[in-house]
Protein backbone atom coordinates (compact mmCIF):
# COMPACT_ATOMS: atom_id res chain seq x y z
CA UNK A 1 0.00 0.00 0.00
CA UNK A 2 1.70 3.84 -0.88
CA UNK A 3 1.65 6.32 1.72
CA UNK A 4 -1.75 8.08 2.42
CA UNK A 5 -2.80 10.59 0.10
CA UNK A 6 -1.95 14.33 -0.43
CA UNK A 7 -2.28 17.38 -2.30
CA UNK A 8 -0.39 17.05 -5.71
CA UNK A 9 -1.35 13.34 -6.07
CA UNK A 10 -2.81 11.77 -9.17
CA UNK A 11 -5.40 9.24 -8.85
CA UNK A 12 -5.99 6.82 -11.86
CA UNK A 13 -4.07 9.11 -13.93
CA UNK A 14 -6.88 11.30 -14.12
CA UNK A 15 -7.77 13.47 -10.57
CA UNK A 16 -5.36 15.77 -9.41
CA UNK A 17 -5.69 16.24 -6.13
CA UNK A 18 -5.48 20.22 -5.23
CA UNK A 19 -6.55 20.66 -1.41
CA UNK A 20 -7.64 18.78 1.50
CA UNK A 21 -11.13 19.80 2.34
CA UNK A 22 -12.27 17.13 4.98
CA UNK A 23 -10.96 14.25 6.80
CA UNK A 24 -12.56 12.03 9.25
CA UNK A 25 -12.64 8.24 10.85
CA UNK A 26 -11.91 6.08 7.75
CA UNK A 27 -11.89 8.39 4.80
CA UNK A 28 -10.32 12.01 3.62
CA UNK A 29 -12.17 14.81 1.29
CA UNK A 30 -9.79 16.49 -1.12
CA UNK A 31 -10.95 18.87 -4.33
CA UNK A 32 -9.15 18.04 -7.42
CA UNK A 33 -9.23 18.64 -11.00
CA UNK A 34 -10.27 16.61 -13.68
CA UNK A 35 -8.07 16.30 -16.23
CA UNK A 36 -9.50 14.21 -18.82
CA UNK A 37 -12.92 17.23 -18.33
CA UNK A 38 -11.10 19.73 -17.10
CA UNK A 39 -13.52 20.58 -14.21
CA UNK A 40 -13.22 20.61 -10.80
CA UNK A 41 -14.67 17.81 -8.59
CA UNK A 42 -14.68 16.46 -5.12
CA UNK A 43 -13.28 13.05 -4.43
CA UNK A 44 -13.41 10.78 -1.08
CA UNK A 45 -10.02 8.72 -0.55
CA UNK A 46 -10.60 5.52 2.27
CA UNK A 47 -8.20 5.33 4.83
CA UNK A 48 -5.70 2.51 4.14
CA UNK A 49 -6.50 0.29 7.46
CA UNK A 50 -10.38 0.02 6.09
CA UNK A 51 -9.04 -0.56 2.08
CA UNK A 52 -7.49 -3.75 3.70
CA UNK A 53 -10.69 -5.24 5.35
CA UNK A 54 -12.44 -7.02 2.77
CA UNK A 55 -16.12 -7.02 4.50
CA UNK A 56 -15.79 -3.29 5.11
CA UNK A 57 -14.51 -2.95 0.90
CA UNK A 58 -17.37 -4.73 -0.50
CA UNK A 59 -19.54 -2.46 1.82
CA UNK A 60 -17.91 0.42 0.44
CA UNK A 61 -18.43 -0.42 -2.97
CA UNK A 62 -21.74 -1.93 -2.68
CA UNK A 63 -23.05 1.38 -1.67
CA UNK A 64 -20.79 2.95 -3.96
CA UNK A 65 -22.61 1.35 -6.55
CA UNK A 66 -25.92 2.03 -4.99
CA UNK A 67 -25.21 5.80 -4.41
CA UNK A 68 -24.05 6.51 -7.91
CA UNK A 69 -27.70 5.38 -9.50
CA UNK A 70 -28.97 8.84 -7.69
CA UNK A 71 -29.54 11.42 -10.14
CA UNK A 72 -31.59 13.58 -8.28
CA UNK A 73 -31.47 17.68 -8.15
CA UNK A 74 -31.13 17.41 -4.33
CA UNK A 75 -28.14 14.95 -4.18
CA UNK A 76 -24.62 15.44 -4.49
CA UNK A 77 -23.82 12.92 -8.24
CA UNK A 78 -21.07 10.20 -7.93
CA UNK A 79 -19.45 10.15 -11.33
CA UNK A 80 -16.48 7.94 -10.77
CA UNK A 81 -15.37 5.00 -8.39
CA UNK A 82 -12.27 3.05 -8.07
CA UNK A 83 -9.22 1.46 -6.74
CA UNK A 84 -5.79 3.67 -7.49
CA UNK A 85 -2.85 1.48 -6.07
CA UNK A 86 -4.88 0.25 -3.46
CA UNK A 87 -6.55 3.78 -2.57
CA UNK A 88 -10.61 3.52 -2.80
CA UNK A 89 -11.61 6.12 -3.77
CA UNK A 90 -15.17 7.77 -5.52
CA UNK A 91 -15.71 10.77 -7.26
CA UNK A 92 -18.39 13.47 -6.86
CA UNK A 93 -19.53 16.50 -8.26
CA UNK A 94 -17.84 19.68 -6.49
CA UNK A 95 -20.30 22.23 -5.14
CA UNK A 96 -18.84 25.63 -4.82
CA UNK A 97 -20.47 27.22 -1.33
CA UNK A 98 -21.11 26.11 2.15
CA UNK A 99 -22.93 23.39 4.16
CA UNK A 100 -25.83 24.37 6.04
CA UNK A 101 -24.43 24.22 9.48
CA UNK A 102 -21.64 26.78 8.73
CA UNK A 103 -24.75 28.96 6.39
CA UNK A 104 -27.25 28.51 10.02
CA UNK A 105 -23.63 29.41 12.28
CA UNK A 106 -23.66 32.57 9.65
CA UNK A 107 -27.17 33.26 9.66
CA UNK A 108 -28.71 32.36 12.78
CA UNK A 109 -32.69 30.54 13.20
CA UNK A 110 -33.90 31.09 9.66
CA UNK A 111 -37.63 32.44 8.67
CA UNK A 112 -40.34 30.05 8.81
CA UNK A 113 -40.46 30.12 4.94
CA UNK A 114 -36.87 29.86 4.37
CA UNK A 115 -36.56 26.69 7.10
CA UNK A 116 -39.48 25.15 5.38
CA UNK A 117 -37.63 25.46 1.78
CA UNK A 118 -34.71 24.18 2.80
CA UNK A 119 -36.22 21.40 4.50
CA UNK A 120 -38.64 20.76 2.06
CA UNK A 121 -35.11 19.97 -0.59
CA UNK A 122 -34.03 18.21 1.72
CA UNK A 123 -36.64 15.47 2.25
CA UNK A 124 -37.35 15.30 -1.66
CA UNK A 125 -33.94 14.38 -2.20
CA UNK A 126 -34.04 11.70 0.89
CA UNK A 127 -37.14 10.60 -0.23
CA UNK A 128 -35.39 9.64 -4.05
CA UNK A 129 -33.17 7.94 -1.99
CA UNK A 130 -35.62 5.46 -0.17
CA UNK A 131 -37.82 4.65 -3.40
CA UNK A 132 -34.69 2.89 -4.46
CA UNK A 133 -33.92 1.32 -1.31
CA UNK A 134 -31.08 3.36 0.29
CA UNK A 135 -31.55 4.94 3.86
CA UNK A 136 -28.50 8.01 4.64
CA UNK A 137 -28.68 7.52 8.16
CA UNK A 138 -26.79 10.26 9.05
CA UNK A 139 -28.77 12.96 8.07
CA UNK A 140 -27.50 16.35 9.91
CA UNK A 141 -26.41 20.10 7.87
CA UNK A 142 -23.19 19.41 7.32
CA UNK A 143 -24.20 17.22 4.84
CA UNK A 144 -26.56 19.59 3.26
CA UNK A 145 -24.17 21.38 0.71
CA UNK A 146 -25.68 24.95 -0.41
CA UNK A 147 -24.21 25.82 -3.77
CA UNK A 148 -23.92 29.56 -4.79
CA UNK A 149 -26.49 29.19 -7.38
CA UNK A 150 -29.16 28.51 -4.35
CA UNK A 151 -29.16 24.56 -4.99
CA UNK A 152 -29.58 22.35 -1.98
CA UNK A 153 -27.85 19.05 -2.31
CA UNK A 154 -27.63 16.01 0.44
CA UNK A 155 -24.10 14.55 0.16
CA UNK A 156 -22.71 11.25 2.16
CA UNK A 157 -24.88 8.81 1.53
CA UNK A 158 -23.48 5.98 4.00
CA UNK A 159 -20.23 5.99 2.51
CA UNK A 160 -16.93 5.68 4.76
CA UNK A 161 -19.35 6.43 7.93
CA UNK A 162 -16.58 7.62 10.72
CA UNK A 163 -16.70 5.46 14.18
CA UNK A 164 -14.71 7.68 16.26
CA UNK A 165 -16.61 9.41 19.14
CA UNK A 166 -17.57 12.51 17.57
CA UNK A 167 -19.52 10.88 14.90
CA UNK A 168 -20.73 7.54 17.06
CA UNK A 169 -20.07 4.35 18.30
CA UNK A 170 -20.93 0.99 18.16
CA UNK A 171 -20.73 -2.52 19.37
CA UNK A 172 -22.76 -4.17 17.26
CA UNK A 173 -21.09 -3.13 13.83
CA UNK A 174 -23.93 -1.06 13.11
CA UNK A 175 -22.39 3.05 12.34
CA UNK A 176 -24.37 5.05 14.25
CA UNK A 177 -24.86 8.85 12.99
CA UNK A 178 -24.09 12.39 14.89
CA UNK A 179 -24.87 12.78 18.25
CA UNK A 180 -26.82 15.71 17.85
CA UNK A 181 -29.12 14.21 15.17
CA UNK A 182 -29.17 10.99 16.28
CA UNK A 183 -32.98 8.69 16.48
CA UNK A 184 -33.80 7.05 19.43
CA UNK A 185 -33.14 3.78 17.39
CA UNK A 186 -29.75 4.07 16.60
CA UNK A 187 -28.44 5.17 19.86
CA UNK A 188 -30.13 1.86 21.22
CA UNK A 189 -28.11 -0.16 18.18
CA UNK A 190 -31.38 -1.45 16.69
CA UNK A 191 -32.42 -1.68 12.74
CA UNK A 192 -32.52 1.70 11.25
CA UNK A 193 -35.27 2.30 8.47
CA UNK A 194 -36.78 5.74 6.54
CA UNK A 195 -38.11 6.63 9.73
CA UNK A 196 -34.58 6.58 10.91
CA UNK A 197 -33.89 9.77 8.52
CA UNK A 198 -37.54 10.98 9.31
CA UNK A 199 -36.12 12.18 13.01
CA UNK A 200 -32.46 13.29 11.55
CA UNK A 201 -34.30 15.50 9.61
CA UNK A 202 -37.10 16.33 12.30
CA UNK A 203 -33.94 17.87 14.11
CA UNK A 204 -32.43 19.55 11.44
CA UNK A 205 -35.54 21.15 10.66
CA UNK A 206 -36.22 22.07 14.63
CA UNK A 207 -32.59 23.48 14.39
CA UNK A 208 -32.88 25.67 11.53
CA UNK A 209 -36.46 27.02 13.12
CA UNK A 210 -35.12 27.69 16.91
CA UNK A 211 -31.32 28.14 16.05
CA UNK A 212 -30.46 25.61 18.09
CA UNK A 213 -30.51 21.32 18.50
CA UNK A 214 -33.31 20.12 20.61
CA UNK A 215 -30.36 17.80 22.49
CA UNK A 216 -26.88 18.79 23.75
CA UNK A 217 -24.48 17.62 26.42
CA UNK A 218 -21.26 16.62 27.57
CA UNK A 219 -20.48 13.72 25.13
CA UNK A 220 -21.81 11.55 22.67
CA UNK A 221 -23.25 9.20 25.19
CA UNK A 222 -25.32 11.57 27.35
CA UNK A 223 -26.66 13.29 23.63
CA UNK A 224 -27.52 9.95 23.28
CA UNK A 225 -29.55 8.93 26.00
CA UNK A 226 -31.22 12.52 25.84
CA UNK A 227 -32.66 11.20 22.24
CA UNK A 228 -33.86 7.87 23.63
CA UNK A 229 -35.32 9.08 27.04
CA UNK A 230 -36.25 13.14 27.12
CA UNK A 231 -38.92 14.63 24.67
CA UNK A 232 -37.91 17.41 22.73
CA UNK A 233 -38.03 21.05 23.89
CA UNK A 234 -41.45 22.65 22.65
CA UNK A 235 -40.62 24.40 19.61
CA UNK A 236 -43.31 27.70 20.19
CA UNK A 237 -41.57 28.61 23.04
CA UNK A 238 -38.46 28.85 21.53
CA UNK A 239 -40.48 30.29 18.27
CA UNK A 240 -43.77 31.47 18.74
CA UNK A 241 -44.49 32.49 15.26
CA UNK A 242 -44.37 28.98 13.97
CA UNK A 243 -47.73 27.80 13.51
CA UNK A 244 -49.40 25.08 15.64
CA UNK A 245 -49.96 22.40 12.84
CA UNK A 246 -45.64 23.12 12.05
CA UNK A 247 -44.71 22.30 15.66
CA UNK A 248 -46.74 19.21 15.69
CA UNK A 249 -45.14 17.82 11.86
CA UNK A 250 -42.01 18.43 13.77
CA UNK A 251 -43.14 16.65 16.85
CA UNK A 252 -44.17 13.81 14.61
CA UNK A 253 -41.20 13.68 13.01
CA UNK A 254 -38.91 13.40 16.58
CA UNK A 255 -41.36 10.39 17.92
CA UNK A 256 -39.60 7.80 20.03
CA UNK A 257 -41.31 5.00 18.12
CA UNK A 258 -40.91 4.86 14.40
CA UNK A 259 -44.35 3.86 13.96
CA UNK A 260 -45.26 7.11 15.05
CA UNK A 261 -43.69 9.36 13.00
CA UNK A 262 -44.72 9.48 9.17
CA UNK A 263 -44.69 6.52 7.39
CA UNK A 264 -42.16 7.96 4.81
CA UNK A 265 -40.75 10.71 3.91
CA UNK A 266 -42.93 11.61 0.96
CA UNK A 267 -45.51 11.58 3.75
CA UNK A 268 -43.44 13.92 5.76
CA UNK A 269 -42.87 15.79 2.84
CA UNK A 270 -46.42 16.44 2.00
CA UNK A 271 -46.93 17.78 5.49
CA UNK A 272 -44.18 20.41 5.06
CA UNK A 273 -45.95 21.41 2.16
CA UNK A 274 -49.02 22.08 3.75
CA UNK A 275 -47.26 23.92 6.10
CA UNK A 276 -45.27 25.87 3.23
CA UNK A 277 -48.89 26.72 2.01
CA UNK A 278 -50.06 27.86 5.28
CA UNK A 279 -46.83 30.42 5.83
CA UNK A 280 -47.93 31.92 2.58
CA UNK A 281 -51.55 32.25 3.56
CA UNK A 282 -52.66 29.76 1.02
CA UNK A 283 -55.37 27.20 1.96
CA UNK A 284 -54.15 24.07 3.40
CA UNK A 285 -55.34 20.02 2.95
CA UNK A 286 -56.10 18.53 5.86
CA UNK A 287 -53.65 16.35 8.14
CA UNK A 288 -53.30 12.81 6.70
CA UNK A 289 -55.04 11.53 9.98
CA UNK A 290 -54.57 12.28 13.25
CA UNK A 291 -51.76 11.18 14.11
CA UNK A 292 -50.49 15.02 12.79
CA UNK A 293 -53.28 16.64 14.29
CA UNK A 294 -52.12 18.10 17.82
CA UNK A 295 -54.00 20.37 19.63
CA UNK A 296 -51.78 23.76 20.71
CA UNK A 297 -53.71 26.75 22.27
CA UNK A 298 -52.35 29.49 20.77
CA UNK A 299 -51.09 32.59 23.06
CA UNK A 300 -53.56 34.69 25.28
CA UNK A 301 -51.88 37.90 23.36
CA UNK A 302 -50.62 37.54 20.40
CA UNK A 303 -47.73 39.69 19.29
CA UNK A 304 -48.72 43.23 17.24
CA UNK A 305 -48.54 42.72 13.43
CA UNK A 306 -46.76 45.13 11.41
CA UNK A 307 -49.04 46.99 8.77
CA UNK A 308 -49.92 44.34 6.00
CA UNK A 309 -47.79 44.21 2.93
CA UNK A 310 -49.71 44.01 -0.46
CA UNK A 311 -49.04 40.51 -1.92
CA UNK A 312 -46.92 40.35 -4.62
CA UNK A 313 -47.87 37.91 -7.62
CA UNK A 314 -47.39 34.22 -7.15
CA UNK A 315 -44.27 32.45 -8.79
CA UNK A 316 -43.63 29.27 -9.77
CA UNK A 317 -41.81 27.61 -7.11
CA UNK A 318 -38.32 26.49 -8.12
CA UNK A 319 -36.01 24.86 -6.10
CA UNK A 320 -32.61 26.12 -7.04
CA UNK A 321 -34.03 29.49 -6.12
CA UNK A 322 -34.16 28.62 -2.33
CA UNK A 323 -32.22 31.35 -1.88
CA UNK A 324 -34.45 34.14 -3.56
CA UNK A 325 -37.18 32.81 -1.63
CA UNK A 326 -35.48 33.40 1.71
CA UNK A 327 -34.78 37.03 0.44
CA UNK A 328 -38.51 37.24 -0.28
CA UNK A 329 -39.68 36.34 2.95
CA UNK A 330 -37.24 38.75 4.80
CA UNK A 331 -38.85 41.92 2.79
CA UNK A 332 -42.28 40.82 2.86
CA UNK A 333 -43.07 39.68 6.65
CA UNK A 334 -42.40 42.31 8.90
CA UNK A 335 -44.12 39.95 11.76
CA UNK A 336 -41.96 37.36 11.67
CA UNK A 337 -38.60 39.61 11.72
CA UNK A 338 -39.58 40.92 15.43
CA UNK A 339 -39.89 37.77 16.49
CA UNK A 340 -36.77 36.19 14.92
CA UNK A 341 -34.60 39.42 16.22
CA UNK A 342 -36.11 38.67 19.82
CA UNK A 343 -37.99 41.57 20.30
CA UNK A 344 -35.94 44.47 18.71
CA UNK A 345 -36.96 47.61 18.11
CA UNK A 346 -38.17 48.00 14.67
CA UNK A 347 -40.03 51.46 13.44
CA UNK A 348 -41.31 52.75 10.64
CA UNK A 349 -40.11 56.78 10.89
CA UNK A 350 -40.82 59.11 14.10
CA UNK A 351 -39.43 58.70 16.68
CA UNK A 352 -37.54 55.92 18.35
CA UNK A 353 -39.37 55.20 21.29
CA UNK A 354 -37.08 53.04 23.11
CA UNK A 355 -36.34 56.20 25.83
CA UNK A 356 -32.56 55.91 24.86
CA UNK A 357 -30.90 59.21 26.02
CA UNK A 358 -27.18 60.56 24.61
CA UNK A 359 -25.76 62.77 22.64
CA UNK A 360 -25.93 63.28 18.73
CA UNK A 361 -22.76 61.95 16.95
CA UNK A 362 -22.61 63.52 13.49
CA UNK A 363 -21.46 60.67 11.39
CA UNK A 364 -20.08 60.87 7.88
CA UNK A 365 -20.70 58.33 4.91
CA UNK A 366 -17.37 57.73 3.41
CA UNK A 367 -17.48 54.34 1.29
CA UNK A 368 -17.75 50.74 0.84
CA UNK A 369 -16.54 48.01 2.56
CA UNK A 370 -16.72 44.50 0.86
CA UNK A 371 -14.22 41.83 2.66
CA UNK A 372 -13.66 39.69 -0.54
CA UNK A 373 -11.92 43.37 -2.27
CA UNK A 374 -14.35 43.29 -5.34
CA UNK A 375 -15.68 46.94 -4.60
CA UNK A 376 -19.07 47.99 -5.22
CA UNK A 377 -19.90 50.00 -7.88
CA UNK A 378 -21.61 52.79 -5.80
CA UNK A 379 -19.21 53.21 -3.50
CA UNK A 380 -19.48 57.17 -4.10
CA UNK A 381 -23.36 57.83 -3.02
CA UNK A 382 -22.30 56.81 0.54
CA UNK A 383 -22.34 60.70 1.71
CA UNK A 384 -25.73 60.62 0.34
CA UNK A 385 -26.47 58.23 4.04
CA UNK A 386 -25.95 60.92 6.18
CA UNK A 387 -26.73 64.23 4.32
CA UNK A 388 -29.92 64.54 6.23
CA UNK A 389 -31.69 64.50 3.37
CA UNK A 390 -34.39 61.19 3.04
CA UNK A 391 -34.91 61.83 -0.38
CA UNK A 392 -30.89 60.90 -1.22
CA UNK A 393 -29.81 57.56 -0.54
CA UNK A 394 -26.79 55.22 -0.61
CA UNK A 395 -27.49 51.62 -2.84
CA UNK A 396 -26.00 49.00 -3.69
CA UNK A 397 -25.25 47.55 -6.95
CA UNK A 398 -28.34 45.49 -8.64
CA UNK A 399 -27.17 41.25 -7.96
CA UNK A 400 -28.90 38.77 -9.81
CA UNK A 401 -30.59 35.64 -8.61
CA UNK A 402 -27.03 33.90 -10.22
CA UNK A 403 -24.87 35.92 -8.16
CA UNK A 404 -26.19 35.68 -4.56
CA UNK A 405 -29.64 34.76 -4.76
CA UNK A 406 -29.94 37.44 -2.15
CA UNK A 407 -27.36 36.42 0.30
CA UNK A 408 -24.17 38.68 0.61
CA UNK A 409 -21.14 35.49 1.36
CA UNK A 410 -18.94 37.70 3.19
CA UNK A 411 -20.70 40.99 4.03
CA UNK A 412 -21.02 44.30 1.91
CA UNK A 413 -20.79 47.95 4.19
CA UNK A 414 -21.38 51.09 3.76
CA UNK A 415 -18.73 53.04 6.00
CA UNK A 416 -18.87 55.70 8.44
CA UNK A 417 -16.76 58.32 10.16
CA UNK A 418 -16.90 60.33 13.76
CA UNK A 419 -14.95 63.13 13.77
CA UNK A 420 -12.67 61.46 16.50
CA UNK A 421 -13.04 58.22 18.46
CA UNK A 422 -16.33 57.52 20.23
CA UNK A 423 -18.13 55.33 21.97
CA UNK A 424 -21.61 54.77 19.98
CA UNK A 425 -24.88 53.22 22.11
CA UNK A 426 -27.25 53.60 19.22
CA UNK A 427 -27.02 53.91 15.35
CA UNK A 428 -30.55 54.28 13.37
CA UNK A 429 -30.79 53.00 9.63
CA UNK A 430 -33.40 54.40 7.64
CA UNK A 431 -34.01 52.39 4.55
CA UNK A 432 -36.54 52.69 1.13
CA UNK A 433 -35.72 48.88 0.66
CA UNK A 434 -36.97 47.46 3.36
CA UNK A 435 -35.87 43.49 4.06
CA UNK A 436 -31.98 43.91 4.25
CA UNK A 437 -30.11 42.05 6.70
CA UNK A 438 -27.46 43.38 8.47
CA UNK A 439 -25.32 44.36 12.00
CA UNK A 440 -22.72 47.00 12.82
CA UNK A 441 -19.42 47.04 13.04
CA UNK A 442 -16.57 49.51 14.70
CA UNK A 443 -12.83 49.96 13.94
CA UNK A 444 -10.04 52.36 13.17
CA UNK A 445 -9.54 52.44 9.75
CA UNK A 446 -11.72 52.81 6.61
CA UNK A 447 -10.42 50.10 5.66
CA UNK A 448 -11.26 47.52 8.28
CA UNK A 449 -11.25 44.98 9.65
CA UNK A 450 -14.46 45.65 11.81
CA UNK A 451 -15.76 44.03 15.01
CA UNK A 452 -19.41 43.33 15.03
CA UNK A 453 -20.84 45.75 17.46
CA UNK A 454 -24.37 44.83 17.66
CA UNK A 455 -26.98 41.81 16.54
CA UNK A 456 -27.82 41.02 13.55
CA UNK A 457 -31.52 42.50 12.62
CA UNK A 458 -33.59 43.13 9.35
CA UNK A 459 -33.92 47.05 8.15
CA UNK A 460 -37.91 48.26 7.76
CA UNK A 461 -38.28 51.71 7.77
CA UNK A 462 -36.01 52.92 10.36
CA UNK A 463 -34.39 50.26 12.49
CA UNK A 464 -31.96 50.91 15.82
CA UNK A 465 -29.53 49.06 16.60
CA UNK A 466 -28.29 49.04 20.19
CA UNK A 467 -24.19 48.59 20.33
CA UNK A 468 -22.25 46.78 22.60
CA UNK A 469 -19.81 49.89 23.57
CA UNK A 470 -16.74 49.61 21.40
CA UNK A 471 -14.86 53.03 21.33
CA UNK A 472 -14.38 53.60 17.52
CA UNK A 473 -14.02 56.37 14.59
CA UNK A 474 -15.39 54.07 11.74
CA UNK A 475 -18.45 51.97 12.01
CA UNK A 476 -19.83 50.16 8.89
CA UNK A 477 -23.72 48.80 8.21
CA UNK A 478 -22.79 45.81 7.26
CA UNK A 479 -25.49 43.77 5.45
CA UNK A 480 -25.51 40.13 4.54
CA UNK A 481 -28.70 39.62 3.28
CA UNK A 482 -30.27 41.96 0.13
CA UNK A 483 -34.08 42.56 -0.27
CA UNK A 484 -35.38 41.64 -3.72
CA UNK A 485 -36.71 44.44 -5.93
CA UNK A 486 -37.78 44.69 -9.80
CA UNK A 487 -34.54 44.23 -11.00
CA UNK A 488 -32.94 41.52 -8.81
CA UNK A 489 -31.71 42.12 -5.43
CA UNK A 490 -30.02 45.42 -3.84
CA UNK A 491 -30.52 48.18 -0.64
CA UNK A 492 -30.51 51.50 -0.32
CA UNK A 493 -29.63 53.19 3.06
CA UNK A 494 -31.52 56.66 2.81
CA UNK A 495 -29.96 58.30 6.47
CA UNK A 496 -28.28 57.25 9.75
CA UNK A 497 -27.77 59.06 12.47
CA UNK A 498 -25.93 58.20 15.77
CA UNK A 499 -26.04 58.94 19.75
CA UNK A 500 -23.41 58.49 22.06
Amino acid sequence: MSRPAQSGDLIADRYELEELVGTGGMSSVFRARDLQLDRRVAIKILHEHYAEDPEYLERFRREARAVAKLSHPNIVTVIDRGDDGGRQYIVFEHVEGENLKEFVLRAGRLPVRGALELALAVADGLAFAHDRGLVHRDVKPQNVLLSREGEVKVTDFGIARSLHVDHGVTQTGTVLGTGEYLAPEQASGKQVSAATDVYSLGVVLWELLAGDVPFVGENFVAVALRHVNEPPPRLRERRPDVSPRLEAAVDRALAKDPGRRFPSMVAFANELRACLAEVEGDPAPPPEDDLAMTLVTPPARAPARAPARPRQPRRARRRPLVWALLALIVAGAAFAAVLLLGGSSHHNGGSNGDGTSGSVVQLQGVGNYVPSGSADTHADTAYRATDGDPSTYWYTQTYSTQDFGGLLPQGLGLVLRADRSVKLSQIKVTTPTSGLVAHIGAGNSQSGPFTTDSTRQTVSGTTTFTLQGRTAQYYVVWITSLPSTAGGYMAKISEVTAKS
